[in-house]
């Protein structure tokens, strides 16, 4: 009996016109491209947690954290982290780069869906609620891309990888709150998938300052480079002359 030829045996070899196949350890990193392509993140600009008056601020008493830290946090976010945040948003447009925007939403009006972690903290933002919109003068424009999320990791807890390697980006600029947690999460992950991360450090917030600088002691030249947003705006003219010069 003929033994059939199989594909791939020593009786079929592969012809030269067909692509030797992929292997699973072969896909690309974003790192990989040729082309680099940057996104600006911006990370729980929102009523809940950067506010005044709303969520995780409604009662200061309550919050187990002194006045003094909570006063000098949202001054930060409103007179710092905000500004910034939108210089590097109104340059990223110009420059037709991806402005991303990511927030706790819960899935459900009820929070079932919401991690381990933010039903210990009763941290919630039910879909379409006041909790869940972005602060004026960083909210989304046109189709910028939002990202939901309920839980402290916005690479674990969301499909974002997944956004990014599909816009094919590979260096990322993130912004917002609270450096120590959130943004410290993102950057992290970030850094562990490949991505060049970039730490805007006057464009995030901790609730005290020795937190903040904590932190960015700890990313800098180990997970992130961490810059000020000056020179986060010189440097996505960059990646503006790239587009230019492939598209």
């Amino acid at each position: 009996m003929r033994k059939a030829n199989l594909p791939g045996s020593h009786n079929h070899p592969l012809r030269a016109y067909e692509p030797r196949p992929r292997m699973p350890d072969e896909h690309p990193t974003p790192q990989s491209s040729c082309v680099r392509r940057a996104a600006l993140v911006c990370i729980d600009l929102q009523y809940l947690g950067a506010s005044e008056g709303h969520g995780l601020f409604e009662n200061h008493k309550e919050s187990g954290v002194s006045e003094q830290a909570i006063q000098y946090y949202l001054d930060r976010v409103e007179n710092t982290v905000v500004p910034n945040t939108a210089r590097l948003q109104k340059k990223s447009r110009q420059l037709s780069l991806e402005v991303i925007h990511s927030r706790i939403q819960s899935l459900t009006r009820d929070g079932r869906d919401r991690s381990p972690e933010h039903k210990r903290l009763g941290v919630h933002a039910p879909p379409g609620s006041e909790l869940a919109e972005f602060l004026p003068g960083v909210a989304p424009e046109g189709d910028e891309i939002i990202i939901n999320k309920t839980a402290s990791g916005l690479f674990t807890s969301t499909n974002l990888h997944y956004v990014l390697h599909n816009l094919a980006i590979t260096d990322l600029y993130i912004t917002g709150v609270y450096t120590n947690e959130c943004v410290s999460s993102a950057v992290r992950g970030a850094a562990d998938l490949g991505y060049e991360v970039t730490l805007v450090s006057d464009a995030t917030a901790a609730i005290t300052p020795e937190l903040h600088r904590a932190t960015i002691l700890t990313t800098k030249g180990r997970y992130a480079n961490v810059k000020t947003t000056t020179e986060v705006l010189k440097e996505l003219e960059t990646f503006g002359e790239s587009a230019e010069a492939t598209g």
